[in-house]
């Protein structure tokens, strides 16, 4: 039985775990994903213990469902390939800060003068526009700012999450915006450029939490073991 996204190629640039955790997902649906990595690989391969054939056990919690190719993209012949893959792509992904994928020459502009028809996936900490887009983002940065420390731990230390909830919120929403734009683009035949800010993504799995205090402005404090 072939996948709901069979047939679909996407070029993975996203290293550590926002990203590869929603291009895992999408090679689980059947796409074909192509992680591009820098010749000394995801700084992920190097974290946390080892497991199977000498690989980081969390690297392969986020890397499932996928084929890897070392390329220099700052060198030219490397982006050379780069530009031949994009050619027969229908999906580029990463998770560069703002202003890294123009200085590499692989910016969306760049990517559609190559594939008309290419969707364009970039996940930042605070979107590639506004006042926050040159900052670098850590999850426990984003569970702070996005509320989610907040309702975790208790009054006198609120607590990160105990998993990386800022980072796998924005994984998921990519994912999901992917498919949606490949679906999108067989209505129309047209590509487009996505822009996932993690803090956005966070917020909005706060749900009710973050709606009453958009009602109220009262910040929520630890929720414990309470449902609702």
């Amino acid at each position: 039985m072939t996948g709901l996204l069979s047939g679909a190629r996407i070029l993975d640039l996203s290293h550590m775990l926002a990203g590869p955790f929603g291009s895992m997902m999408l090679g689980d649906l059947g796409a074909e994903v192509i992680k591009i990595e820098p010749p000394d690989g995801d700084p992920m391969r190097k974290m946390g213990p080892h497991f199977l054939e000498g690989e980081s056990a969390y690297y392969l919690s986020a890397n499932r469902s996928k084929q890897s190719v070392a390329l220099d993209l700052m060198d030219a012949r490397g982006r050379a390939v780069f530009y031949d893959l994009v050619r027969v792509a229908d999906v580029v992904y990463d998770n560069f800060r703002p202003g890294i994928a123009q200085k590499l020459g692989i910016d969306y502009a760049t990517l559609k003068s190559i594939n008309s028809r290419i969707i364009g996936c970039s996940i930042s900490g605070f979107g590639q526009t506004g006042p926050y887009r040159d900052r670098p983002a850590f999850d426990i940065a984003i569970q702070g700012l996005a509320g989610a420390m907040s309702i975790t731990g208790t009054q006198e230390q609120p607590a990160r999450m105990g998993i990386p909830m800022g980072d796998l919120a924005g994984g998921m929403y990519a994912a999901f915006a992917i498919a949606s734009a490949l679906y999108r683009r067989e209505k129309t035949g047209e590509g487009c450029c996505i822009d996932l800010s993690l803090l956005d993504c966070l917020v909005s799995l706060l749900t009710y939490i973050a709606q009453y205090y958009f009602h109220d402005g009262i910040v929520p404090g630890p929720q414990g073991t309470e449902h609702m």
